[in-house]
């Protein structure tokens, strides 16, 4: 699997897919909500809504983002990229599989993904940012890996698909994860400030947003979310962010009941927020794609 040079990848978006008559996958686009500008919030589209463009991962630059690749044979997914400078659409990968859930890696060199392999199995790979070394897996013996958060001290969690899924914690040396939870969530994230991860289970059929401390190995239940939501974000080190339909509702994590919404997205999202990210008062958010 070769690493393209991102330069020379650099176009716009309706050049990085061709023209099928339907997506094998769910149409959705992802937006960019500027929310610190002499206007007010500003909301910039970033990807075409003709595919499956979702998972989106913001860092200082850009955004990265899961992006449908259409031919006639068959559908997949690349890495794209949106530069904030150039408002413009680098394709990072450019391979003949499928990858998923870019996300930059603590050295800040490379990105990680899923990569769905040949033989169907899923596993963590990772793409170093210098183009003339080549993309490799990060693990041989994890699998079927489905999302992942990293820490900062070569350690993560990672989703593994089963009956049930499980929340597995790992350094990059081990020799295998440390299953944490189990009927977990599909978001995963990792808080800086309190040096551990935060991330949801079901237990007793109620949505619980848990943490996971990696020195202790221990989990602690902080809240209760709507059944029905299954991303959120931290809007700080203390409060936590989700969209139910078009809106974006907040709350405190210490477990304060008190919901306010923070965001009324409903100009920019006719159908449901499924996905966001967010960084520096900018929140990447995915929109479904209403069907005609």
């Amino acid at each position: 699997m070769k690493f393209l040079k991102p330069l020379l990848g650099l176009f716009s978006i309706s050049a990085l897919t061709l023209s099928v008559a339907q997506a094998s996958m769910p149409k959705s686009q992802v937006l960019l909500a500027d929310l610190n500008t002499p206007y007010g919030l500003q909301v910039t589209i970033v990807s075409d809504s003709d595919s499956y463009n979702n998972q989106p991962h913001i860092h200082n630059n850009g955004v990265y983002f899961t992006h449908e690749v259409l031919s006639i044979e068959q559908s997949q997914t690349d890495i794209a990229y949106y530069d904030f400078a150039t408002k413009q659409i680098i394709n990072i990968t450019n391979t003949p599989v499928s990858e998923y859930s870019p996300t930059v890696m603590p050295n800040k060199q490379s990105l990680s993904a899923i990569v769905v392999e040949a033989n169907g199995k899923q596993k963590l790979w990772q793409y170093p940012l210098d183009s003339e070394v080549a993309a490799s897996r990060i693990f041989d013996w994890i699998e079927p890996v489905g999302y992942h958060a990293w820490g900062i001290n070569n350690d993560l969690v990672m989703f593994i698909l089963g009956e049930p899924h499980t929340l597995q914690y790992s350094l990059v040396a081990a020799a295998k994860g440390q299953v944490v939870a189990k009927n977990i969530g599909r978001t995963l994230i990792y808080n800086h400030t309190m040096a551990q991860f935060i991330f949801s289970y079901t237990q007793n059929e109620q949505h619980i947003v848990a943490r996971f401390n990696p020195q202790t190995k221990q989990v602690e239940n902080l809240l209760r979310l709507p059944l029905q939501v299954q991303d959120f974000i931290l809007k700080d080190d203390s409060t936590l962010a989700y969209a139910l339909n078009n809106r974006v509702y907040q709350r405190n994590l210490s477990g304060n009941n008190t919901v306010s919404q923070w965001l009324d997205l409903t100009p920019y999202c006719h159908t449901n927020i499924t996905r966001m990210s967010y960084n520096n008062d900018k929140l990447a958010f995915v929109c479904d794609v209403a069907e005609d």
